[in-house]
């Protein structure tokens, strides 16, 4: 056996007992030598070495006497790996003494868990015990292999009839002390079965434990008194997850699909049956397969967040648990989403958004399922970007037929349909965020983003943009779309023999020298910002006029002022350069400050939604408002084109255009010889005064109006919503 060694137990004994005997001879010896030097004047270095013999034997003597008491501890349970040869039998132990200890712990650990499964409250606290020990993959692997995955099926299982018979009783204090003690024990299945099911992972129990799972969450468990599905069990376990480790790709493929197929073929002619003419007159419901602790009326009494006292009643079912477990690991979410099973046409994805998404809002516990989106939806690889695009594909085709046609604005004409799809606003927003390239490339090119045309993604806006955290996410992105659109000006000064300084080509100087003079002017700079920031306003539009319209449909005020958008104003937050920029315009060394570090430079290359969260945590933690314009801001155009403004003196400053220094007695001007103030030391007046030089002196002043007069013009949005303008097209 790999990692073991061979031990027949006699010998093993007769050498701990000898070795400890030599030691103790040596160390008198070298004692006696010592003594005997000194008197005769002689050099005591040959005792000296002796007496360091004799400490290396000891040492030696006391890690064979823990490897003894390990053996015969290990004997004595009955943990032990024996085999028998000619030469007599051998028992096997890991060559590492904390394996071994880790093996017998994680022994012993198991066979607690099997009496506790059996209502053993006393081998229940035993349990209790090693919850933190699921770090050493030894114990797991020992644990696991022991309990199999029947054992552990079981446990959960019990722990929650445990729970059921405090409630019954009324016994309210050791309700609350089994409660926590279930709460820790599925912690500890949590991640032990993590690591376990992880092929990655040293403790991995191999293919057949996850087939083995399968079996036994399939098969009914308990007695006639009390039978529950084996899922429904386990399902606590995976709604007791931390993320830490996540489940693997392979649990997913395994074991997740299983669980999402076995609730289709249990529920399929159920919840067909909820959705004819008859099961709609009576207001049948779509009824998910609830987990353990729902079926047995438990609530939340064992979630980690549960409450300390009293019986929480929210539900969830064995799916929901599922997607919980799945939310922390964007392998494990696409194993469970990008997958069409045999025999089905559509995608675990859609089916998740249409024929199951009444289960969803049977239970009103959207957190996991919603978590479980973002994650699989908002990374930068080509998975992610497929399922976001599938994602808001199905849900514009889902939530069109709320609205109605016609009409100068929005209006919701089956606010059924509406509040059936409201829950899934957030997810969707996040995770065109993470693709908000898109707007531009839809919009201004007439592209497609996988299957989504334009008028799907107007549709998806309007839905995504009606949840306030999620309208927040995209402007933000947005603004970091921006941001980036802009940082590809040339620099004032950019020719041919400083171009790959500056990150750029021959070509691209010719391209960008517009006169014809070898060189880039403050014109040729100034005219590529003006072009990149008319197609930037585009984007903005849709997602405004977006905002609004819901508003409107709503029956809400649409002129007042998101309130977080007066934050990113207030905030300043256009003003930060791109990740990773090559180089400053002379004026801005210095200016932005310890704004910039090492944190942020890190994030060149992330995605959108990613930089403009790191960029909100900085500004939220400096705790001052720099931009005082936010408090005279009445709607959310304003403040979007005051966050333009930020970003063009930002883009303006960066590239060169603004490095003829402003006169002398300037409130933003500090030092000799004259240079801009840092962001971080300027007051909101002084930065207010820096935004009206950029204006007038800068040349930013044309650009806003380029910018503003494609951002008002909501004509092609409502076109796309097939709304009717009347006469007039702008933006109120």
């Amino acid at each position: 056996m790999s990692g073991f060694t061979g031990v027949r137990q006699a010998e093993f004994d007769t050498m701990a007992s000898r070795h400890a005997e030599t030691a103790g001879r040596l160390e008198e010896l070298s004692r006696t030598l010592h003594r005997e030097l000194q008197e005769a004047g002689l050099d005591p270095a040959p005792a000296t070495r002796l007496r360091d013999l004799a400490q290396r034997v000891t040492r030696q003597a006391e890690d064979l006497r823990r490897r003894q008491k390990l053996v015969h501890e290990l004997q004595r349970q009955k943990v032990t790996f024996g085999r028998s040869t000619p030469a007599g039998s051998y028992v096997e132990i890991p060559d590492r003494l904390e394996d071994a200890q880790n093996l017998l712990d994680g022994t012993l650990a198991a066979r607690a868990a099997s009496k506790a499964a059996d209502g053993d409250q006393k081998a229940l606290a035993e349990l209790e015990n090693h919850t933190s020990r699921t770090e050493d993959p030894e114990f797991v692997k020992a644990f696991l292999s022991t309990i199999g995955a029947r054992g552990v099926t079981k446990m959960s299982g019990s722990l929650a009839a445990m729970v059921r018979d405090t409630v019954t009783c009324g016994d309210s204090d050791r309700q609350k002390r089994l409660s926590i003690s279930g709460r820790n024990v599925l912690r500890m299945l949590a991640r032990t079965l993590a690591k376990g099911t992880n092929p990655k992972s040293p403790a991995y129990q191999g293919d057949d434990f996850l087939k083995d799972l399968v079996k036994e969450g399939r098969t009914q468990h308990g007695t006639d008194a009390g039978q529950y599905l084996g899922y429904q069990a386990q399902a606590l376990i995976w709604r007791a997850h931390d993320g830490n480790p996540p489940y693997s790709k392979q649990f997913m493929e395994v074991v997740g699909r299983d669980v999402i197929l076995y609730e289709y073929e249990q529920r399929k002619d159920e919840w067909a049956a909820s959705k004819d003419w008859l099961g709609q007159a009576f207001g049948s419901a779509q009824v998910p397969i609830v987990d353990l602790a729902g079926a047995l009326g438990l609530g939340t009494l064992l979630r980690p967040e549960a409450p300390a006292n009293g019986l929480a009643t929210k539900n969830s079912s064995m799916v929901d648990d599922l997607f919980h477990a799945a939310k922390f690991s964007r392998e494990a979410s696409h194993a469970l989403l990008d997958h069409t099973p045999a025999g089905w046409n559509t995608t675990v994805l859609e089916y998740l958004l249409t024929t199951r998404w009444g289960a969803s809002q049977y239970l009103d516990d959207y957190e996991p399922i919603n978590g479980m989106l973002i994650t699989a939806t908002t990374g930068q690889d080509a998975t992610s970007r497929e399922l976001a695009a599938e994602m808001t594909k199905v849900l514009s085709d889902e939530i069109r037929g709320a609205f109605q046609q016609g009409g100068e604005n929005l209006e919701i004409r089956d606010r059924e349909i509406y509040d059936r799809y409201a829950p899934l606003s957030y997810p969707l927003a996040r995770a065109i965020s993470a693709n908000i390239d898109q707007l531009s490339k839809l919009y201004l090119s007439r592209a497609t983003f996988d299957d989504v045309m334009p008028q799907d993604l107007s549709y998806a806006l309007v839905l995504a943009a009606s949840d306030n955290r999620g309208f927040e996410a995209l402007v933000r992105a947005q603004v970091e779309h921006m941001r980036i659109a802009l940082d590809g000006a040339p620099p004032v000064g950019l020719t041919a023999s400083n171009a790959e300084q500056f990150g750029f080509t021959e070509a691209d100087v010719a391209r960008f020298d517009l006169n014809g003079n070898g060189r880039v002017d403050k014109s040729d700079t100034l005219q590529y910002l003006n072009d990149r920031t008319v197609e930037q306003a585009v984007p903005f539009n849709y997602l405004v006029e977006s905002r609004r319209q819901i508003l409107i449909a709503k029956g809400l005020d649409d002129q007042k002022a998101d309130e977080e958008l007066k934050n990113m104003v207030a905030d300043a937050i256009g003003l930060f350069p791109v990740p990773g920029a090559k180089k400053l315009g002379e004026l801005a060394t210095g200016v932005f400050g310890e704004m910039l570090g090492n944190s942020y430079q890190n994030l060149a290359g992330a995605g959108y939604d990613q930089i403009a969260e790191h960029i909100a945590q900085h500004m939220s933690r400096r705790g001052s408002a720099l931009d005082g314009t936010h408090h005279t801001l009445i709607n959310n155009r304003l403040a979007v084109e005051r966050l333009a403004e930020q970003l063009l003196a930002t883009a303006m400053l960066s590239k060169g255009t603004l490095d003829e220094l402003p006169r002398e007695g300037e409130m933003f001007v500090t030092g000799v010889p004259s240079t801009l103030q840092s962001f971080t030391d300027m007051s909101s007046q002084e930065y207010s005064e820096f935004l009206s030089w950029t204006r007038e002196k800068g040349g930013s002043s044309a650009l806003l109006d380029r910018f503003s007069g494609t951002f008002r013009e909501t004509s092609v949005v409502h076109d796309y919503l097939g709304l009717d303008d009347g006469a007039d097209g702008a933006a109120k």
